[in-house]
């Protein structure tokens, strides 16, 4: 018989549940950011399913970098909307003065 292997949400709470320690050892700020790198790969639990060849953990954290680059991706994209709307902006933000 197989054995039977925990549901990927499951996974995931005792994952983030190990981390309790972690979290209350660091500052609040640092706390929320932890949270909401949490969150950001709950969202993926779905498509986490899929990669079960992975480690949990890695699952995780792949999750939570996809996320973050997301964030990188849409700033980068308003930084050039802003520059192609105010083309002498771009050279006061690369020469450092704002």
């Amino acid at each position: 018989m197989g054995r039977t292997l925990p549901s990927i949400t499951m996974a995931f709470i005792q994952e983030q549940e190990s981390f309790a320690r972690f979290r209350r050892a660091l500052r609040r700020s640092d706390q929320l950011a932890l949270d909401d790198l949490f969150a950001s790969a709950r969202k993926h639990l779905a498509a986490a399913a899929y990669a079960a060849h992975a480690l949990p953990m890695e699952i995780f954290l792949l999750a939570m970098l996809l996320e973050e680059h997301k964030e990188v991706m849409r700033m980068r994209q308003q930084l050039e909307d802003h520059n192609q709307e105010n083309p002498h902006a771009s050279h006061r933000l690369a020469a450092g003065s704002v």
